[in-house]
């Protein structure tokens, strides 16, 4: 059974941190893509970072330089550190695996709420 568990959300202040992670079973880890994704209420999902099997790592424009996803394969988890916070990162933040045969997963999610 595959499973995806976020944790790590909760409140902070504007220019806070908060390190979340996404921990997996019921997958081979270390050759999956693994990402997270953010909704906010009133708009679309949209990819925060994501991180290859290899190493390789992408930023949404607006998280450069303050986020930072990274990998551990011997834990099967993927962390997202999130510095430097700002109100408009409030969001449900989603961690997903996926390969490139089409396999996707996803969690439930993790709330993440920056205030001013």
């Amino acid at each position: 059974q595959v499973q995806l568990v976020e944790s790590g959300g909760g409140l902070v202040q504007a220019g806070g941190s908060l390190r979340l992670s996404c921990a997996t079973s019921g997958i081979i880890f270390s050759i999956n893509t693994m990402g997270w994704y953010r909704q906010a209420p009133g708009k679309q999902r949209e990819l925060v970072a994501r991180i290859t099997s290899g190493g390789s790592t992408n930023y949404a424009d607006s998280v450069k330089g303050r986020f930072t996803i990274s990998r551990d394969n011997a834990k099967n988890t993927v962390y997202l550190q999130m510095n430097s916070l700002k109100p408009e990162d409030t969001a449900v933040y989603y961690c997903n695996a996926r390969n490139n045969i089409g396999f996707s997963a996803w969690g439930q999610g993790t709330q993440v709420t920056v205030s001013s």
